[in-house]
């Protein structure tokens, strides 16, 4: 019996692997892709970028207002993380199969955040655009929007997974439904939803960058902005910011998970 079922385990190993082997080739197929070409202009894009993008001390003088603008970045992505877990728990606590007050509710919560979730914060950016304009509001609402969509799924995992037992010994000694939300299900899946936050944080400043590039704002935007000019000195002193940050914030958010969980 035991060989069999690594047998079947390889079997289904090696279908997966010729299935995307397949898949990979008919995409290179349809895209007319030049493998041999872009694997041997590698070392050209590494000559390049040694020899063009590098921060000179000219470049240093930039510094300032690039930390200005990392700044807006920063405030924006933390304030709709924050913002966007407050409606998720909210969502969370109605959509969760242990606190949910009756199956329609809970289906249309689990419906609006599947639809949040499912659009990506660039595509959000795009559609924003028309409303906003080219502004820090539509960033915002774009990092909004994703950050409420996919905290709503993490949280009511989380509360289905922390607090089911103990809701249920509430429930079987009377306690009322807001008895059981604040004495059980937010106290025990807390430590678990902090942690969540915390790497909506770090996605979030990531994907600012790129939608910096589409509403004109915040640090993604004065990247932009030198490398179309062709200040590749400054372009690459935004991207050693940007990466110590991104660095220095997960460390942060390592060691504070480490703390709670």
């Amino acid at each position: 019996m035991r060989a069999d079922y690594f047998a079947k385990k390889k079997r289904n190993t090696l279908s997966v692997l010729l299935i995307l082997t397949v898949i990979t080739l008919v995409s290179i197929f349809i895209t007319e892709y030049n493998v041999v070409k872009g694997i041997t202009s590698v070392p050209t894009a590494v000559q390049w970028a040694l020899s063009n993008f590098y921060p000179t001390k000219e470049s240093l003088s930039k510094l300032p207002d690039i930390l200005e603008k990392l700044k807006e970045t920063l405030l924006v992505s933390i304030a709709a993380s924050t913002v966007g877990a407050v409606f998720a728990l909210f969502f969370s606590i109605l959509g969760s199969n242990t606190t949910g007050v009756n199956p329609l509710i809970k289906s249309v919560c689990r419906s609006i955040a599947t639809f949040f979730r499912n659009i990506d914060v660039a595509a959000w950016a795009m559609i924003l655009l028309f409303s906003f304009g080219q502004s820090s509001l539509t960033g915002y609402f774009a990092l909004f929007f994703g950050s409420f969509g996919f905290l709503t799924r993490a949280f009511t995992e989380t509360i289905d997974e922390a607090s089911g037992s103990s809701v249920e010994a509430l429930k079987a000694t009377g306690a009322g439904y807001l008895s059981v939300i604040f004495q059980s299900v937010i106290p025990a899946s807390l430590p678990q939803m902090i942690s969540w936050v915390l790497f909506v944080i770090e996605t979030n400043i990531r994907s600012a960058t790129l939608i910096g590039l589409l509403t004109g704002s915040g640090i993604g935007f004065t990247f932009n902005l030198y490398y179309k000019n062709l200040s590749y000195d400054i372009a690459s002193l935004v991207v050693i910011v940007i990466a110590f940050t991104i660095l220095s914030i997960e460390f942060v958010s390592n060691y504070v998970r480490r703390a709670i969980l």
